[in-house]
């Protein structure tokens, strides 16, 4: 027995403490002025699914992969409208030029660590090919998003395998996604506290269309941390160029926006450009070395894209610009709202020979944000 224990609590020591999983809605925090749907997640958007593989491993593996599926359907066979905005380009989201060339999305959506893009591409693939219907499939364009988890992960170790790849999409589900230090979010960093996976959503009213927009996010980025139009990162002393230590600002961020909105490739163009403008209200300031890129598609059943069509013509109608406006307002909150909760939902995380990041100091953010009036 007493051997046992200095294990135990070494392995504490080195995997989470502080725990507090916050939503910042439980706190008063209400970005925008849209509804959330029911979860207030990116699955409240109807037939999307999200999982999470999660490693933590010793003292040197924080990482995972997280995956999200625009549909429960076979996705290559009945590809969904898609775009991408590049807000910065210091990254390694693969699949672009195809999505930007043919505007859409034919596999799910995987986040992860940046030196396990190759594996988490090649276990799409076959994922892809393994399909019913898909027995004569010879060309698959996986889309694949990354940050570097690189300070508290060891990534050149290749801890993340094709079987991990594979859970998260098995797994991926409509209810309860976690938040955090999970998934793809396991080992990032973001405005200098520990960063993660973070959700949210907004439904329009009837008047607007009824449509929802729903975000996740991967934050592993810098900047001058900012909530409710409060500069907290002024107040906590924690921010770029403070006593000239410039690397905090650099990292990257994943951010991925669906929407049942019948919404053309153009216009989901458009909408990603907005979700960004959300990052940009947390205090984001796209890096000289961040990789900052929004992917957006449309899950709308009648403009899902046939892979063996059986007409020339496609069919399905799209909303006209002027409606667009509602959409791009949803995307900025919940984009700005995904953030938020991606770091009141992380936790402390040590790892890699003592390094330590610390969760966001949820009583001091409190207090700031009473002091200036956000909270009741």
């Amino acid at each position: 027995m007493h051997r046992l224990l200095p294990v135990l609590l070494f392995v504490f020591s080195v995997q989470t403490v502080h725990a507090q999983k916050v939503r910042a809605r439980a706190l008063g925090i209400e970005p925008g002025i849209f509804k959330t749907g029911k979860l207030n997640t990116i699955t409240d958007v109807p037939g999307v699914k999200v999982g999470h593989k999660t490693l933590v491993e010793g003292e040197t593996i924080r990482t995972g992969v997280t995956a999200i599926l625009p549909h429960d359907g076979n996705i290559f066979q009945n590809k969904v409208p898609a775009a991408v905005y590049v807000g910065n380009g210091f990254g390694k989201l693969m699949g672009t030029t195809q999505i930007a060339e043919l505007g859409n999305i034919e596999t799910p959506i995987i986040l992860t660590s940046t030196l396990s893009v190759p594996v988490a591409a090649q276990a799409v693939i076959k994922y892809t090919l393994g399909l019913p219907d898909n027995a004569n499939v010879a060309s698959v364009n996986p889309v694949i998003g990354e940050t570097n988890d690189g300070f508290l992960n060891d990534s050149r170790s290749f801890p993340i395998k094709e079987e991990h790849v594979l859970e998260a999409i098995s797994k991926a589900k409509t209810d309860n996604i976690e938040e955090g230090n999970v998934g793809a979010g396991t080992g990032t960093v973001c405005f200098g506290y520990k960063g993660g996976i973070g959700t949210s959503s907004r439904v329009l009213p009837k008047s607007l269309g009824g449509y929802t927009v729903g975000v996740i996010v991967q934050t592993n980025f810098g900047g001058v941390l900012t909530i409710d139009g409060v500069n907290l990162a002024k107040e906590l002393g924690k921010y770029p160029f403070y006593r000239e230590i410039q690397k905090d600002a650099d990292g990257s961020c994943m951010i991925v926006v669906l929407t049942d909105a019948p919404l053309s490739d153009r216009n989901l163009e458009r909408l990603a450009k907005r979700a960004f403008m959300g990052l940009a209200k947390t205090g984001g300031i796209a890096s000289n070395g961040s990789g900052d890129y929004v992917v957006a598609a449309s899950t709308a059943p009648e403009l899902r894209i046939k892979h063996n069509p059986d007409t020339r013509l496609q069919s399905g109608e799209v909303l006209h610009n002027e409606a667009v406006t509602p959409l791009f307002v949803a995307a900025i909150e919940a984009t700005e709202e995904a953030i938020i909760n991606s770091l009141f939902m992380a936790e402390t995380t040590t790892a890699k020979g003592g390094k330590k990041i610390e969760a966001l100091p949820v009583e001091k953010i409190k207090e700031i944000l009473k002091k200036n009036g956000r909270l009741k």
